[in-house]
């Protein structure tokens, strides 16, 4: 089938106004906002039904093409980039609260749902969507899925996979299938958890049956200021070692801060080496102890001072800033490229020094603002993508960053997934044997490759170079 006649076909199944094909409509979907690498696809298609979705699907597996799920777009590992061309498939107006069960804490939700818009609906009910990605203002539930989202409530809450019982998936030949159901421990395979954190790579989640949350009673919000790194990685492991959980537990350092302090005027500290944000919440009752059992340890740590947001203005002051960090390096580099590599928190003063030798190593600034609390690391690195040498140094100090992760051992990802951009590190941490097992599982959904090609699991003889490549590389894990 000719480029042509698929627009076409597209145009009679959904509408004229569904479908883009213009390349100045399809620049806005050449990347997520992982930027470096850009491909454009052939035709952009916006349904608002499963129905649609299915008879998209169905015309690109008639026709051999191949197409890629998008949500929001704000992926940062290149998942939806359409690297052979073909069909993208937005859900973005599949946007609808279908029910909420708020006796049974269920809700059902269509892909395209903004995170936020779920605990915005129910809040008035005393319930929550407990994933909260830093993205949530903007980012879609069904993206949430593919990539088991986290966010800074983690730590206590879990990620996306925790809080989903059931998907509506549209498998790559067409057919509608339900995984999971509205009830706990449901019997059988566990297919919904498989298809989180897929990646889009076994099909396209339309709908989800989530959990609904009890909104805590209270919250104690406290911004620890300290004058480097080291002082604020040691506070980490004191607070959860002295028995406390707190809800976020966020490591912010003077690079980003000062940025973030230049974009909102909140009052901090711009000479602090780093701070933690770190949030109680609960039942009244014994928040304020905590709290100052926190303050305790982040004093006998080096703190120099601990803010508690004093009222609720304050706590969403703390918050803006945290989430909406990312957001104001623009002052500080044209582009970002965002790791999310993970490690054991106690490793944390060891990571973030090699980190700093990377960064020196290749001649790029790296500044961090992170989950510290479950070692979720996120180097950003600062740079202009309009420079080519200085692009090729960044994605070399992202894949140093992932080997130092690996070697203090940890993982490659916590919340952003593989992609694009973390594919040829997979045989960092995974045998040819442990790949040909996820590819083979992907296979019993996704047989003909169509379904988001290219990405999360190389092939193995690319596994195979990479190995070769890294067993000759002084110090390499291999």
């Amino acid at each position: 089938m000719t480029t042509a006649a698929l627009i076409a076909e597209l145009r009679r199944l959904l509408g004229p106004e569904a479908v883009f094909s213009r390349p100045e409509e399809l620049a806005v979907y050449e990347c997520d906002a992982y930027t470096v690498p850009k491909m454009r696809p052939e035709a952009v298609v916006l349904p608002r039904t499963t129905d649609e979705v299915a008879a998209v699907v169905r015309l690109c597996a008639g026709a051999r093409v191949p197409f890629v799920p998008r949500g929001a777009g704000t992926g940062l590992s290149g998942g939806t980039l359409p690297l052979r061309g073909g069909v993208m498939i937005g859900l973005s107006r599949m946007n609808r609260i279908v029910s909420v069960d708020i006796a049974n804490r269920r809700a059902i939700v269509e892909a395209g749902l903004v995170n936020l818009r779920l605990t915005e609906a129910v809040s008035d009910r005393g319930l929550c969507f407990a994933p909260d990605p830093s993205s949530q203002m903007v980012s879609t539930i069904g993206g949430n899925v593919a990539e088991n989202a986290g966010g800074p409530h983690t730590l206590k809450y879990g990620v996306t996979t925790n809080h989903v019982l059931g998907v509506e998936l549209v498998l790559p030949d067409g057919t509608v299938v339900w995984c999971g159901a509205a009830v706990e421990d449901l019997p059988g395979l566990d297919l919904t958890g498989v298809v989180v954190g897929s990646e889009g790579t076994f099909g396209i989640v339309t709908k989800a049956i989530v959990r609904l949350v009890p909104l805590p009673q209270g919250w104690r919000t406290l911004l620890a200021i300290f004058p480097s790194i080291d002082a604020a990685s040691r506070a980490v492991s004191g607070i959860l070692g002295a028995g406390v959980t707190p809800a976020a537990l966020e490591m912010i350092d003077q690079t980003m801060l000062r940025a973030i302090e230049a974009a909102f005027h909140y009052g901090f500290p711009t000479d602090a080496g780093a701070v933690l944000l770190v949030e109680l919440d609960g039942i009244e009752a014994g928040l304020s102890t905590q709290a100052d059992r926190v303050e305790k340890v982040c004093g006998e740590s080096g703190a120099v001072e601990v803010r508690r947001a004093r009222d609720a203005d304050e706590r969403a002051h703390f918050w803006k800033a945290r989430k909406l960090a990312v957001g104001t390096v623009g002052r500080l580099a044209p582009s970002v490229a965002t790791q999310d590599g993970v490690i054991p928190r106690t490793k944390l003063p060891e990571a973030l020094k090699r980190i700093d030798e990377i960064a020196a190593r290749h001649r790029v600034r790296i500044c961090h603002v992170f989950h510290a609390g479950d070692g979720n690391l996120h180097p950003v690195t600062l740079f202009d993508e309009r420079d080519a040498d200085e692009v090729q140094r960044v994605l070399a100090a992202g894949m140093d960053i992932l080997r130092v992760c690996i070697d203090l051992g940890g993982s490659l990802t916590g919340e952003h997934g593989i992609g694009t951009e973390k594919l040829d590190a997979m045989a960092l941490m995974f045998s040819d044997d442990d790949l040909a097992v996820f590819r083979r599982v992907r296979e019993a959904f996704n047989p003909d490759g169509l379904c988001n090609p290219g990405k999360v699991v190389p092939t193995g003889a690319e596994c195979r170079e990479l190995r070769v490549k890294q067993a000759a590389a002084p110090g390499a894990w291999v």
